[in-house]
């Protein structure tokens, strides 16, 4: 079966990035249209496809619920296969397309598939569930990570995460009173939702640089 890709961004990017959406929203949703777009604007490629499931509601009106994290390994493995990256790829996504991402990145990074993985708000744990922790697997993670998260994020806040003992090959950007979808209140913190993408962006092609 194909694979439906969004492209985002110049087609001779030097780093390409493919990125899955989170449970509840498809990969076109608003939060995920403008990081992609602030990407694409640093001068990065963006590909984003979609679960089976999701795109099953998109196209059959279905609302099945996301299915356990683990169990889409397999179909972030196989989007890699189909997209067939000439040059150096990110594989990442937001909150849950990135914690699949994650389970996957070590194999994909292995075998030379993948250079880096890519987290726009990891969901350490479900919001109030403080103690439901999703790191087991990040501990040994060998693949350069970055997580980009705002400090208010009900799924893992800037109290909580410091405290996990993440290895130091995960890096955090931490974006000022930004939620899950890293968007501030601007009456508090000063930022908009804007520049809260535009650091998230340039932060993002600096770490590129790096891999």
């Amino acid at each position: 079966m194909s694979i439906p890709f969004l492209f985002t961004g110049p087609q001779d990017a030097p780093f390409t990035l493919l990125l899955a959406h989170g449970s509840g929203a498809p990969m076109d949703s608003p939060a995920m249209n403008a990081a992609a777009s602030a990407l694409a604007a640093e001068g990065l490629r963006i590909a984003r496809f979609e679960f089976a499931y999701m795109a099953a509601r998109r196209s059959e009106g279905s609302r099945r619920p996301p299915p356990k994290a683990e169990t889409l390994i397999p179909e972030f493995e196989a989007a890699v296969a189909a997209l067939g990256a000439k040059g150096p790829l990110v594989i990442g996504g937001k909150s849950m397309g990135g914690r699949v991402a994650s389970m996957a990145a070590d194999r994909l990074h292995g075998k030379g598939r993948a250079a880096g993985l890519l987290c726009l708000g990891y969901p350490f744990h479900p919001p109030e569930k403080p103690a439901q922790l999703r790191t087991a697997h990040l501990m040994m993670l060998e693949t350069p990570t970055l997580i980009c998260q705002g400090t208010r994020d009900p799924f893992g806040t800037v109290d909580e995460v410091p405290g996990y003992g993440l290895p130091e090959r995960i890096e955090i950007l931490w974006l000022e009173d930004g939620d899950h979808d890293l968007k501030p209140r601007k009456s508090i913190s000063g930022f908009s939702a804007a520049d809260h993408l535009a650091t998230m962006a340039k932060a993002v092609k600096a770490w590129t640089g790096t891999l």
